[in-house]
C-alpha cells in the first residue's frame, strides 16, 4: 500500500488528479487502479472513489469514473 499525500483543496480537482495519475500507472504490475480513493488529510475515514469499481458479469471491473453516466465498461475512461 502506498499513500501519496498531495495538497489539492478542491475535491473535483483531487479526483481528476488521482484519476490521471492512476491511469498513467495502470500498466505497472501490482498497481490496482480500481481501489484508488481520495480523502481529506483531516478526515481520512471519508473516502471518495475515483473509479466505479462495479464487478461486471465477466468478473472484470468497470474502469470508468465513479460518477459516470450510462453503462459500465471494463475498458474505457468516462
Amino acid at each position: 500500500m502506498v499513500h501519496l499525500p498531495v495538497a489539492i483543496a478542491d475535491l473535483a480537482k483531487a479526483l481528476r488528479f488521482a484519476y490521471t495519475l492512476s491511469r498513467s500507472l495502470a500498466l505497472i504490475p501490482g498497481v490496482e487502479v480500481a481501489g484508488v480513493t481520495v480523502s481529506a488529510e483531516d478526515n481520512q475515514d471519508v473516502r471518495h472513489w475515483v473509479f466505479c469499481d462495479l464487478i461486471l458479469p465477466d468478473r472484470r471491473r468497470c474502469a470508468r469514473r465513479a460518477d459516470h453516466g450510462g453503462p459500465c465498461d471494463p475498458t474505457g475512461p468516462g
